[in-house]
């Protein structure tokens, strides 16, 4: 069974980045991409931003273009996600899944649904004060 473990999280000021990470166990699947979602309280979970492997590059959801940096290790067993100029509305919990499958759309680019990711980490909360 593949595992996927968040760190990093924790309560930070307004205008403080904050860097967390996705620690993946390979051993059992083929990735497809590593992706971030977001929940916060009282509203559904929100893709943020993932990493594809087949095409070795991070994608972002529009709502994040320039604040949020996700990358991967040279080793392929953690994908950062990096948030500059942390604001309230960025408090939620942080997720990241994997998928080994294509579900649709252009090969390569990773799915923005929370339904096409079968492997979730348990998340790691994120709360910013103004």
């Amino acid at each position: 069974q593949a595992t996927l473990a968040e760190s990093g999280g924790g309560s930070v000021q307004a205008g403080d980045p904050l860097r967390l990470s996705c620690t993946i166990s390979q051993k059992f699947f083929s990735i497809y991409a590593v992706a971030w979602f977001r929940q916060a309280p009282g509203k559904e979970r929100e893709f943020v931003g993932a990493f594809s492997w087949i095409r070795s590059r991070p994608f972002y959801a529009d709502s994040v273009q320039g604040r949020f940096i996700i990358s991967r290790d040279q080793y392929e067993t953690t994908v950062h996600l990096q948030i500059n100029s942390l604001n309230p509305d960025d408090t939620a919990i942080y997720y990241c899944a994997g998928t080994g499958a294509y579900r649709s759309g252009v090969y390569g680019n990773p799915s923005h649904l929370a339904a096409d990711y079968e492997h979730w980490g348990r998340g790691t909360q994120v709360t910013v004060s103004s």
